[in-house]
């Protein structure tokens, strides 16, 4: 399995897709229901190929994640070859970017001491998908790149 296996609200909401994906294998829901029984070996296979499918379609899709943690916001701009990064780093007591508060401090406080800024750019040398999905992993979120856009006029200004 290349990814993870989705959950089973995920399945749930993807019921008819999963349907489809065992009709394209030519198994019927009453043969879906005897493979559970008799071999769940290969039922779970088929759940894991199929969730690796369904990530693929999405991770293929992606051209934007974020990190937000309360001190640090991570932007993430994803093209076929290469993952750009802007940085965001607070350290001032009491400011959580998490909150109203804190990421209203960071907008207006742009130039603080507190604040540091930077960017990063990594060639994709493997596999794309399997990239974002790391970050995935460990707490982004696909975005549509409006943080990240914003921030890009800021650092270019």
């Amino acid at each position: 399995m290349k990814y993870s296996r989705l959950t089973k609200e995920q399945f749930e909401e993807l019921q008819q897709e999963f349907i489809n994906f065992l009709a394209s294998q030519s198994i019927t829901g009453q043969e879906w229901d005897s493979i559970k029984k008799e071999k769940p070996e290969v039922a779970e296979q088929e759940l894991d190929v199929f969730s690796d499918l369904i990530w693929e379609g999405v991770l293929n899709k992606v051209n934007y994640v974020e990190h937000i943690s309360p001190k640090q916001l991570m932007l993430f701009h994803i093209t076929e070859t290469f993952m750009e990064l802007i940085g965001i780093k607070v350290d001032k007591e009491n400011v959580d970017i998490t909150t109203a508060y804190g990421y209203k401090w960071l907008q207006q406080n742009l130039h603080d001491d507190a604040v540091t800024l930077y960017t990063s750019t990594k060639a994709i040398k493997d596999d794309r998908n399997k990239d974002i999905f790391v970050l995935i992993q460990q707490g982004a979120v696909i975005t549509k790149g409006e943080l990240y856009n914003y921030f890009t006029d800021l650092v270019n200004e």
